[in-house]
């Protein structure tokens, strides 16, 4: 059987439960895929909902006020929606190479040498230990009164380290702002695993809620070099199945088909930080099997998928009574898609109690 890059896709969208059955949860949705990136969390949170039964922005929230998921900078020097169980155990086998990106920018773009940050982590500790959480602004002027002037960008990126370090993650927001709290507070009971038992998990697990994937995919999801993904997935070669696809050795859970059609629904409003794209780097493009995309960066935050494929750019608005989707199609597009988008902006307008409108050219 001949394999083909929407297969692939169509496979994907399957593997991520953006069609067929959902989950039944925000926690169970970041669970089976690991890490669900949540730069943007206005539009991340869709990302989750997305994927569950009945989409419902309470879902994720009271994850995240509960600590049943956390947010925090972990894989790679962005942030995750991620579940206590798993935050630990990734850092560990992750955070090496993630913190040297902190560390440069700390000391060449701040000047915040090592020294300097361990006293400020110590202070920030300080103020949340006993089961604070605070806001940045309000780890800002913690900071202020003890005579150090840190906001912005450089106190964003000292958290990011400071997560790293596993000294905090995130605390339960407050009013919607995102609050930090010591993550020895948030989970008293880590799950650890050795470096050889993590490289496992990670690419069974990666695999599980993103494949079929290859060595180099995982390599830059996780921020791992090529040889400990390649160590993963023959620590769970008999765990996986196998298969070559343009020159690309594909690994995906065994028993499994790829699907022989489009499934439901077919149409997705997704953010260019979705796992369908971010997931992947080294065979990311499957989802445009036709070539109608340009390889240069990207142009829009935004993408319409119509059967895995992507078919527009998209760039969402929101009003106090719609949510408008502004489409700009590529050639891949055609008139009879409109309808299959049509269904995921109201799926998307209900999720956020906003009439949904849809702009072509």
């Amino acid at each position: 059987m001949t394999i083909t890059d929407v297969d692939i896709a169509r496979w994907r969208l399957r593997s991520q439960r953006l069609v067929g059955e959902g989950r039944p949860d925000a926690e169970s949705v970041v669970r089976e895929l690991l890490c669900v990136q949540a730069e943007n969390q206005s539009q991340s949170a869709w990302a989750v909902a997305a994927r569950t039964v009945r989409p419902d922005p309470a879902d994720l929230d009271a994850g995240l006020a509960d600590g049943r998921v956390l947010r925090t900078h972990v894989i790679r020097p962005t942030w995750h929606y991620v579940t206590p169980d798993d935050l630990v155990w990734l850092l560990d086998l992750t955070a090496p190479r993630v913190r040297a990106t902190f560390a440069t920018q700390l000391e060449q773009l701040h000047g915040l040498d090592p020294a300097r940050v361990e006293r400020l982590g110590g202070l920030i500790a300080d103020g949340l230990r006993g089961g604070h959480h605070l806001t940045r602004a309000e780890i800002a002027d913690l900071l202020n009164a003890q005579g150090h002037d840190l906001t912005g960008m450089a106190l964003m990126v000292l958290l990011g380290d400071l997560e790293q370090q596993q000294v905090v993650c995130s605390g339960a927001p407050v009013e919607g702002v995102h609050t930090y709290a010591l993550l020895e507070e948030r989970i008293p009971r880590p799950r650890r695993l050795d470096r050889e038992e993590g490289l496992a998990e990670i690419a069974l697990r990666y695999v599980g809620g993103h494949g079929p994937a290859t060595v180099r995919d995982l390599a830059y999801w996780a921020t791992l070099t090529p040889t400990d993904a390649k160590a993963g997935f023959a620590a769970v070669a008999d765990q996986l199945a196998t298969f070559e696809h343009d020159g690309r050795t594909y690994w995906h859970l065994p028993d499994e088909e790829p699907p022989t059609g489009p499934a439901e629904p077919t149409g997705h409003l997704l953010q260019v930080l979705d796992e369908m794209y971010r997931g992947f780097q080294d065979s990311r493009m499957v989802i445009d099997a036709a070539g109608a995309v340009p390889r240069a960066r990207e142009a829009a935050i935004g993408m319409v998928l119509h059967d895995g494929q992507l078919v527009a750019a998209m760039k969402r608005s929101v009003s106090a009574r719609a949510v408008t989707f502004e489409l700009r199609p590529y050639p891949s597009w055609r008139a009879r898609m409109r309808r299959d988008v049509d269904v995921a902006a109201a799926a998307y307008g209900s999720y956020l109690g906003l009439e949904p409108r849809l702009k072509l050219p």
